[in-house]
């Protein structure tokens, strides 16, 4: 037999969702977020020569320059006041993330619920500041490298620059930040999302483009469009799947009768971190090759020209970099967001058990023990996923917004945000079933007075 919310979820319809008024206000909110969000690419940074910038951004834009502009949402290619995106604030948030693991003080923050929560994330803040900044003077100091890039070289446009470059980033943290609170789904996630969505028909047409030109042969092309569909259903295969692992409860005996011990199931996902991995992964490779991309190789030091060759898009190693920064977030994001002794205690309270395993350590033992094997398959879909797409379009030259870490982005996010939508859906339906149970009380009390009332009536006129 179904459960409550099963049968509540069942129900879940347009006429539902269009009595959910706060929902709507949510999503309303995070539509207007984005569509500013989207605007702020178009505004372009003081004193650059168009031209000039184009040329420079078209020689570079098959490497990393095109992951960097995928991140931003197309604001690198404009050299918008948002290029630098939301990656120093990824940055900082990864950072700040294993320190909390290694220092006590910042580990008994974290400890401290909320209050804690407050402070970590104010910490969070200055170190996206202080990475922003450092990221945007190199920016300008690249750009200046350039031939007739800036108009005016000089401390006026990299203060400028910087200003421009900063502001941009703390804004999007700020925007980001507020979706999450008063709109729906992750709001970082959805700044990187709306980003790609919005350059991906760009980057289909200039993929047919250069079949039409002979760049591209056309059974080629036909590939790739049907790899694409086939990754679009492994990754929405993948990212639903769970490991059950059965929990049972107790026979219990309420006064004179005895009821069956009920049976659930704790849900295990393939692929707990989702796309976090993969940002994370690239907001570290793309942090210290901000400089190199901006600036003539001529103009660099040794070991940023080394950089620059051995880190581009395609290079090996890049890639074994990619992968192993994969790995290990996908294990590292895992640890943070489920913790198996808290789950084994929850289990133990409430009287569950799994079958087998003895309740407490043993439990938490066994929880870990399956989680970790459930983990290494998610990290190696997620290399898979993210790495081989990347192989081939890199090679022969296709844009990154046709990549696999693009595609796990445009599928797994608009999946993590309709489960909100759905819990948001189902919570307003129990708010309702609440007031429609108290209303009846409410009347049903109503009428039992009145019944009182009318026999004591009765009463003293038979007397």
């Amino acid at each position: 037999m179904a459960s409550a919310a099963e049968q509540l979820a069942a129900n879940l319809n347009f006429s539902s969702f269009s009595k959910a008024t706060e929902l709507k206000k949510r999503l309303w909110f995070t539509l207007g977020a984005l569509i500013v969000y989207r605007l702020g690419t178009y505004i372009p940074l003081p004193g650059i020569n168009p031209e000039a910038y184009a040329q420079a951004f078209n020689s570079q834009s098959q490497g990393v320059l095109g992951l960097f502009n995928m991140f931003a949402g197309g604001a690198v290619e404009r050299l918008a006041i948002l290029a630098l995106g939301i990656m120093p604030y990824i940055s900082a948030s990864i950072i700040m993330q294993l320190m909390t693991s290694i220092v006590p003080s910042l580990e008994a923050l974290k400890k401290e619920g909320e209050q804690g929560r407050k402070i970590i994330n104010q910490y969070t803040r200055y170190g996206t500041v202080i990475l922003a900044t450092m990221q945007a003077y190199g920016i300008a100091i690249g750009l200046e490298g350039g031939q007739g890039i800036v108009t005016d070289p000089g401390w006026f446009f990299r203060i400028t620059a910087v200003l421009s470059l900063v502001g941009g980033t703390m804004f999007l943290m700020w925007l980001g930040e507020q979706m999450t609170a008063r709109g729906v789904g992750n709001g970082i996630s959805l700044i990187i999302f709306a980003g790609i969505v919005a350059a991906m028909p760009g980057a289909v047409a200039q993929l047919l483009e250069q079949g039409r030109q002979g760049i591209i042969e056309t059974p080629i092309i036909l590939l790739i469009l049907a790899a694409m569909i086939v990754l679009i259903g492994v990754i929405v295969f993948v990212e639903r799947a769970q490991r059950r692992l059965l929990i049972q409860y107790p026979k219990r005996q309420i006064g004179m009768k005895m009821f069956q011990g009920d049976t659930s199931h704790l849900p295990l996902k393939l692929n707990t971190a989702g796309v976090i991995p993969p940002i994370f992964a690239s907001s570290l490779l793309l942090l210290p090759l901000t400089v190199a991309s901006f600036a003539n190789n001529e103009s660099l030091p040794g070991w940023l020209s080394v950089i620059a060759a051995n880190l581009g898009r395609g290079q090996p190693v890049y890639l074994l970099l990619y992968a192993a920064l994969i790995v290990f977030f996908a294990f590292f994001y895992t640890a943070i967001v489920f913790n198996p002794k808290d789950t084994a205690d929850n289990l133990k309270k409430q009287g569950g058990f799994i079958p087998g395993i003895r309740p407490g350590e043993r439990t938490a033992e066994y929880i870990e023990y399956v989680l970790t094997r459930v983990t290494a398959v998610g990290a190696v879909y997620l290399v898979i996923v993210c790495l081989i797409p990347e192989v081939f379009l890199s090679n022969i030259g296709i844009s990154a917004f046709l990549g696999g870490t693009s595609m796990l982005i445009m599928v797994s996010v608009p999946m993590d945000t309709i489960q909100q939508i759905q819990g948001h859906l189902l919570a307003h339906q129990y708010e309702g079933l609440v007031k429609k149970s108290q209303l009846r009380g409410g009347k049903n009390r109503g009428g039992q007075r009145s019944g009182q009332k009318s026999g004591h009536r009765s009463g003293r006129n038979r007397r």
